[in-house]
C-alpha cells in the first residue's frame, strides 16, 4: 500500500468499513469502542491517499441490489430463502460445506467489492481518471476480505475490483510507522464519491 501511494503514476483510493472506526483507537491506548472516525480519516489523507471513502456507500448499494434481486425471486419463482453474499467468510463455508446452497446466496457483491467496482467505473469516469490507474485500497475488520479481493470473479475489464485488503490493525501499522500522534489530530470528513 505504501508502494501504491508512492507511486505518482497511481491514484489510491481507500475505503473504510464501519466497524474500523469503532475499533482503531484501542490501538492508540483510546477505550474499547471509541468512535475515531474523523481522526482516522484525516490519518488516511496524511498516509497520502488521494480520497478517503465510507463503504456505508457501497453497503447502501448492497442493498438496493439484494431487495431487488430478493423482488425478482420472489415474484418470478426464484430459489428462496435468499441469503446474503456480504460476508467471504460466510461465502467460502458455503462453497466448502454446503454446495448444494449455493444458488440460495445472492449474486451481489459485498459492499466493498461492489463500491470498488463503481469507484473503477463510474467514478473514475465521472472524475477523468484512468480506472488502470486507480488502486483501491478496503480497511476491512475480517481477514476473509482478503481472501475476497483476489477472487477472479471479483473484477471487471480485467482490473480487480479492489486492489489490497488491510486490517484495523494494519491500518494501525502504518499510522505509526508514519509517526503520526493519532489522539492529537484533528477530525476530517469522508470525501464524497457521488458528489452533491
Amino acid at each position: 500500500v505504501f508502494e501504491a501511494i508512492a507511486d505518482p503514476d497511481k491514484y489510491v483510493v481507500v475505503q473504510t468499513a464501519p466497524a474500523v472506526r469503532a475499533a482503531l483507537g484501542e490501538e492508540f491506548g483510546l477505550p474499547m469502542g471509541t468512535p475515531v472516525t474523523g481522526k482516522m480519516v484525516t490519518a488516511l489523507k496524511l498516509l497520502g491517499f488521494d480520497k478517503v471513502f465510507d463503504t456505508d456507500t457501497g453497503a447502501d448499494l448492497t442493498i438496493m441490489e439484494e431487495a431487488t434481486e430478493f423482488l425478482g425471486r420472489l415474484n418470478n419463482g426464484g430459489v428462496l430463502p435468499m441469503i446474503t453474499s456480504c460476508s467471504p467468510g460466510w461465502i467460502r463455508f458455503i462453497e466448502m460445506n454446503y454446495p448444494e446452497q449455493l444458488d440460495n446466496l445472492s449474486s451481489c457483491k459485498s459492499p466493498h467489492t461492489m463500491f470498488g467496482a463503481i469507484l473503477k467505473s463510474y467514478y473514475a469516469e465521472k472524475q477523468g481518471i484512468d480506472p488502470k490507474k486507480m488502486y483501491v485500497v478496503s480497511v476491512m475488520p475480517c481477514v476473509a476480505k482478503k481472501f475476497e479481493g483476489q477472487r477472479e470473479e471479483l473484477s471487471n475489464d480485467g482490473m480487480s475490483n479492489v486492489d489490497s485488503v488491510i486490517t484495523t490493525r494494519e491500518l494501525a501499522k502504518m499510522i505509526k510507522q508514519a509517526n503520526l500522534e493519532f489522539t492529537d489530530l484533528e477530525d476530517s470528513e469522508f470525501d464524497d464519491p457521488m458528489g452533491e
